[in-house]
């Protein structure tokens, strides 16, 4: 890959990354609630997902799945219903703890499969990833498959720096807000909030 088109990558994967969405959303929700480390692990499920989906578009696996009406439906259906299970689960935790407890509520070994499992089952990333990767691939070097892997792995690991450092400085927030009244419930009813709007969203886009 020219220099030149390494940055021009680059910059387009950082404002994607960067842009207003449901990871980052969801992400800070979590990093408020639960102390920065748990976002960090969160994060590292989300980008993982990233990469799984790098593997999909390398194997052609991707292009089967958007020619398949049922494929996509099936894969779009049981990624929205394991978001409104994890809304759920939000909004039902309890939220009466005391807040020195509430810095790590969940396991992260658990977030980190959370994410995961939100990327892996949300078709629209892959499709993404089918439609952006290719745009940066130059066959006259062949090893098309290596660019795909090569340009995911990028994506990830720029995506991963950018949300590890916004759950990093919302601890600075934290700290102003963690004195506030049922701040626990309250992050837990953002979190619900967040997570049924990218259910609907995935389900109604």
């Amino acid at each position: 890959m020219e220099l030149s088109q390494f940055f021009a990558f680059l910059s387009a994967s950082i404002i994607l990354t960067l842009a207003p969405g449901p990871d980052i959303l969801y992400l800070l929700s979590t990093s408020l609630s639960s102390g920065w480390r748990s976002g960090a692990m969160l994060a590292l499920g989300l980008c993982s997902g990233l990469i799984f989906h790098t593997f999909l578009v390398a194997c052609g696996v991707a292009a089967i799945i958007q020619a398949s009406p049922f494929l996509f439906s099936l894969l779009k259906y049981a990624g929205a219903g394991y978001l409104l299970y994890l809304a759920y689960g939000s909004l039902n935790a309890r939220g009466s703890l005391p807040l020195a407890a509430s810095i790590a509520p969940n396991p992260r070994g658990s977030l980190y499969r959370r994410g995961l499992v939100m990327n892996i089952l949300n078709p629209k990333v892959l499709i993404f990833f089918l439609a952006f990767l290719p745009q940066f691939i130059d066959s006259r070097r062949g090893d098309v498959t290596g660019q795909i892997l090569l340009l995911g792995f990028i994506f990830g690991l720029q995506a991963y720096s950018i949300f590890l450092a916004l759950s990093f400085l919302s601890k600075f927030v934290r700290k102003k807000i963690l004195t506030l009244p049922n701040f626990p419930r309250l992050m837990n009813r953002i979190q619900a909030t967040t997570l049924l709007a990218i259910s609907l969203l995935l389900l109604f886009s």
